[in-house]
């Protein structure tokens, strides 16, 4: 395999997790956002799809953030009439956001991104002894 097409590859791989763990980030960030109004929606857990893309300059395929959805599970709801997002019998919808979920999110985002970035240093490390040898 070319040297140059092993750090493409590896570098969209960083980009699609870094685009994962923004969408972490945001979830985790917003995990108590209650609505404003009375019975009004709270923040609603984002996810992520990748999918893959041929890269056509590279001659291979490579991994993306295809799209940023959202999570149609139902908001749990706590009794708290005294909230003003608070629906006329006192419920308040909360987040539909886990934080353990988005913890094992983020640490296997972590992962597959050192994972990467790993193989980009390597891939850095063979090109720079090439680079020597020759010189």
């Amino acid at each position: 395999m070319d040297l140059d097409r092993a750090l493409r590859i590896s570098a969209a791989g960083m980009q699609a997790q870094a685009t994962r763990l923004r969408v972490v980030a945001e979830n985790l960030s917003n995990a108590d956002s209650t609505g404003q109004a009375p019975g009004a929606d709270p923040y609603r857990r984002k996810t992520i799809t990748f999918g893959n893309q041929m890269d056509r300059t590279l001659g291979a395929r490579t991994v993306r953030a295809e799209r940023v959805g959202t999570d149609a599970d139902a908001f749990p709801q706590r009794f708290d009439p005294s909230h003003p997002a608070a629906d006329a019998n006192g419920y308040v919808k909360l987040p539909n956001v886990d934080p353990m979920i988005e913890a094992m999110d983020m640490r296997e985002a972590q992962g597959s991104y050192s994972a990467n970035l790993s193989v980009l240093e390597t891939t850095r490390g063979m090109l720079t002894r090439t680079i020597q040898a020759l010189g």
